[in-house]
């Protein structure tokens, strides 16, 4: 049974605009380049050209008036059944110039080109060696089927009774684990050393075994031993258990180790850098200390200037003066529209820029005593509310505008949201960052004899000495997220 009933709805929306800024907020610097570039390809009355073009088309734009009276006495034209109001659509006041463009830069802006290189790939590598080498059509093809399933660090990953079941399957290549081993064997000569393992054993072996082969001189025969019959011992640090059993002295003992320790456990990543590509961290802000004053600036580069293309205006004013032509009417609209939607894209990117500005303009405010001192320990605790309330933005935009975002400052660049930290109190109830905490529980680690590694129940006992009173489960989780691994994997010989 259907009822009618009258029900009030309080409800709130964003417009387009708004969800349009909202969006441009949260990505970076690099990405806003390829976001500009994608508006621009939708939106053919977007334009990027020099300026002086962009107060010329201003003009034109201000001076293109389009009287909807010509629209009343047309039969035609009758406005009654459009979903708008077609008069009202028309009719603009005087558009300021500042409005129709977005200035993103200044003769005082550092200009850099990305840096771009082109190198060969680690797997492009493996395939040119095997192309080297004299083997047969069937071999040559499970060659590359093995390369083709390492992994970035070099490593095969995939049994060898599941790759003969791949070639049949995939390629009708009838073959047996033997062959694959004889193949595989010839890509663990490759190089980087160690490439083609199964494991990190395997790959540490590889690499002591082309040492002895590159080094006949040199003695390699106590590493190689070590990895292979005390791989677990020496994972674990279990020294005292590869000494007894080994029956060698300590001083042997190191001596191995050393050269353990100079192997690559990693073999592919030697690479990672030519297969892909340098990465560049390119800063959203950047802050000089200019004297003891600390001076904010927007990195722009990647924002060209903005304005309405020329083009666009001309069809505006050339379809506003045949009003009367019936056919005019939709194409004027969609110029009309076309406009309109350059318009907030270029006022969306002025907005962005002053909220970001604006927000970290209070971040480095609240944080001066570290970016002049770059002394982690001048951190003040601070969470994403604390920011909103002085710059009277909600708390979601701050945490888009620290989101993904790189600041350059006179020590370096880094990730925003990592100056976001909680607090805690020491002894005499002053509120410190739990980043300060991180800092002096690093530090303690650094200066802590490696032969007697401290354990977490003595970080807790150090930072209560330094008025620090936190539990030894919370010294753990710190440590966990600063990758220092326990007392027993931090010990040496």
């Amino acid at each position: 049974m259907l009822n009618q009933r009258l029900q009030q709805k309080l409800l709130q929306k964003l417009s387009p605009q708004q969800i349009l800024l909202m969006k441009l907020l949260q990505i970076p610097t690099v990405a806003l380049e390829q976001r500009i570039k994608q508006e621009i390809e939708e939106n053919p009355a977007l334009d990027f050209e020099e300026e002086e073009n962009t107060d010329e088309a201003s003009d034109d734009f201000e001076d293109t008036e389009i009287e909807s009276d010509d629209f009343e006495n047309e039969e035609e034209y009758d406005s009654t059944d459009d979903e708008f109001d077609f008069d009202d659509y028309l009719d603009d006041d005087e558009i300021a110039s500042y409005k129709l463009s977005a200035n993103n830069s200044s003769a005082d802006d550092d200009h850099y080109e990305m840096p771009f290189s082109s190198h060969q790939t680690f797997h492009e590598f493996l395939l040119q060696q095997l192309g080297f080498r004299k083997l047969d059509e069937k071999s040559h093809k499970i060659g590359e089927y093995i390369i083709g399933n390492l992994d970035d660090a070099g490593y095969l990953n995939r049994p060898l009774e599941a790759i003969v079941d791949d070639l049949l399957f995939a390629l009708n290549i009838k073959t047996n684990k033997k062959e694959l081993l004889f193949v595989l064997e010839v890509i663990q000569d490759f190089d980087p050393p160690g490439v083609g393992a199964r494991n990190l054993q395997e790959c540490l072996l590889i690499q002591l075994s082309r040492l002895q082969y590159d080094e006949p001189d040199k003695d390699f025969k106590l590493p190689i031993m070590v990895v292979d019959r005390f791989f677990n011992e020496f994972t674990k640090k279990h020294y005292d258990k590869i000494l007894k059993r080994a029956e060698i002295t300590e001083d042997q003992l190191k001596d191995a180790l050393a050269e353990i320790l100079k192997l690559n456990p990693k073999p592919g990543n030697s690479m990672s850098d030519a297969s892909r590509g340098s990465h560049y961290v390119m800063p959203d802000f950047i802050i000089h200390n200019n004297e003891g004053e600390l001076e904010l600036s927007l990195s722009s580069r990647n924002a060209p200037e903005l304005h309405i293309s020329r083009a666009y205006m001309d069809m505006l004013r050339t379809y506003s003066d045949n009003k009367k032509d019936k056919s005019n009417k939709d194409a004027l609209l969609f110029v009309k529209q076309k406009i309109d939607s350059a318009k907030w894209f270029i006022d969306a990117i002025k907005q962005r820029q002053n909220t970001l500005y604006f927000t970290m303009r209070a971040i480095m405010d609240y944080q001066s005593a570290y970016f002049l001192s770059g002394d982690e320990t001048q951190l003040r605790p601070m969470i994403l509310k604390d920011i909103a309330e002085i710059v009277n933005l909600d708390i979601s935009t701050i945490s888009r505008v620290a989101n993904s975002k790189y600041v350059q400052t006179p020590f370096g660049t880094f990730l925003l949201k990592s100056f976001f930290s909680e607090s805690m109190q020491n002894e005499d109830g002053e509120e410190i960052s739990t980043r300060e905490i991180k800092k002096i529980l690093s530090d303690c680690v650094d200066a802590e004899d490696k032969s007697k590694p401290v354990t977490d129940e003595q970080l807790t006992a150090l930072l209560k000495e330094k008025g620090y009173n936190i539990a030894r489960r919370t010294v753990a989780k710190y440590r966990e997220q600063l990758s220092i691994p326990v007392a027993r994997l931090r010990k040496e010989l």
